[in-house]
């Protein structure tokens, strides 16, 4: 049966675990194995991990951190970085990963996508959308290369091209809100949601569980994706791993649901 999912994200800078504000400023937060084992110990559904610098440096993928990634993990885990080849997705796939996530090479390239699908399946492609909201126009446009290059495409349309040619899931990411843990942006999250069938998580601006609830309310079966939400505690933003325990997610989630079904 399909249910919502709460999933941390981790963001991979220099091999180091970091969080950023808006795509910018990154801090430093730790070791992402030791993150990875105390999510282990927290029972997460599903864990993201993003390598910022891959795309950005137009590097290839760092094996080695993802194979000590997924050697380490015990939840169904998600790469995205640096990858533009089939050959790069499979090799990811085969060290251990359920799904790998492409986000400039998608755009640069569409077809990627189905040939990635026919290799791996499309339940193991994740398309991830980092949008902005350009506030003159009111409308909402891609970026890649950690939001450096607008692509001016708007994401709903580029979801559901990415939807006809067989990715199996959608990340929908607001850069506006990441980092600012103040909540989803709902509306973007809604305009893409219209747009497609597909599976989707939702990332940037979760700020509390409440956040999780409001999004999973609208959404029933979503990812709520979250980092600093995770890393962070206290209005210092002591770093912190935290995740819902079993009953607290159970009771975040039923509610949730409850109040979409009554």
């Amino acid at each position: 049966m399909l249910r919502p999912r709460i999933i941390p994200c981790l963001l991979v800078h220099k091999r180091g675990l970091v969080k950023t504000v808006q795509f910018a400023s990154p801090k430093y937060v730790g070791d992402p194995i030791n993150a990875v084992k105390i999510f282990n110990e927290k029972e997460v559904d599903e864990l993201i991990v993003l390598d910022i610098d891959a795309t950005a440096h137009n590097a290839e993928p760092d094996y080695t951190m993802i194979r000590n990634v997924a050697t380490e993990c015990r939840m169904p885990l998600c790469y995205g970085g640096g990858v533009k080849s089939v050959e790069q997705a499979v090799r990811i796939i085969k060290l251990g990963v359920e799904k790998v996530a492409i986000s400039s090479a998608a755009v640069e390239n569409p077809a990627l996508i189905s040939d990635i699908s026919r290799f791996v399946g499309g339940q193991s492609v994740v398309v991830v959308l980092d949008v902005k909201k350009d506030r003159r126009k009111g409308t909402y446009e891609v970026w890649t290369h950690n939001g450096k290059k607008n692509t001016h495409r708007d994401p709903a349309g580029l979801a559901k091209e990415f939807e006809e040619l067989g990715a199996g899931e959608v990340t929908v990411n607001s850069i506006d809100n990441d980092g600012v843990m103040k909540g989803y942006d709902l509306t973007l999250a809604r305009h893409v949601r219209n747009a497609v069938a597909l599976p989707m998580t939702v990332l940037g601006g979760a700020g509390s569980i409440a956040d999780l609830e409001t999004l999973i309310k609208e959404f029933e079966i979503v990812g709520a994706a979250a980092g600093s939400l995770f890393v962070f505690k206290g209005v210092y933003k002591a770093v912190l791993i935290s995740y819902p325990s079993r009953t607290e997610k159970e009771e975040l989630t039923s509610a949730a649901l409850g109040r979409v079904r009554a």
